[in-house]
């Protein structure tokens, strides 16, 4: 009996030591801890809308938790749903922040953070046909301002842009 507990002593203790290293190893060297950089985009959490031109786009999203932020959308024409889109705000490989999005239709892509500020944050990916960048930009006055940028399949550069206001 006792050499069944000492065995599970020490593979308790193996399975066990990573995790404390990893926090010695984060506290040595001041890096935030996972979901850090996702804390930040708290301002983002919320339901948005924009009216405009006959269409409803709602979007919303959860507030920030274990390094992700998951949203949706869907715009809204003569009472029919005429797009949808999944999206996410997680870490990724080396503590990056990306933006995953699903729109109806389309396949996934995935966005890199290029900034973070306290009331914006910035995605690219250079290689994805339309859009190449998305932004969220809280406004002095409480608004949204989303907005997607890139070349387009004539190879000017256009942007869309979703002025949203924050509802219940």
């Amino acid at each position: 009996m006792k050499r069944a507990s000492a065995r599970f002593l020490a593979i308790f203790g193996l399975l066990l030591l990573p995790t404390v290293l990893a926090g010695a190893d984060e506290k040595k060297s001041g890096q935030a801890a996972p979901g850090a950089a996702v804390g930040k985009l708290a301002w983002l959490a919320g339901n948005w809308r924009m009216e405009k031109a006959g269409r409803v786009v709602d979007e919303q999203w959860m507030a920030p938790a274990a390094g992700v932020m998951l949203g949706m959308s869907r715009t809204v024409a003569k009472s029919k749903v005429i797009g949808h889109e999944f999206v996410q705000i997680r870490e990724g490989p080396g503590g990056d922040l990306y933006y995953i999005a699903r729109p109806s239709g389309q396949k996934e892509a995935a966005f890199r953070i290029l900034a973070l500020t306290d009331n914006e944050i910035v995605f690219e990916n250079k290689e994805h046909d339309f859009p190449q960048k998305i932004t969220y930009t809280l406004q002095a006055d409480g608004s949204l301002l989303a907005a997607i940028e890139g070349t387009g399949k004539d190879g000017q550069i256009r942007r869309v842009e979703f002025a949203y206001r924050r509802v219940q």
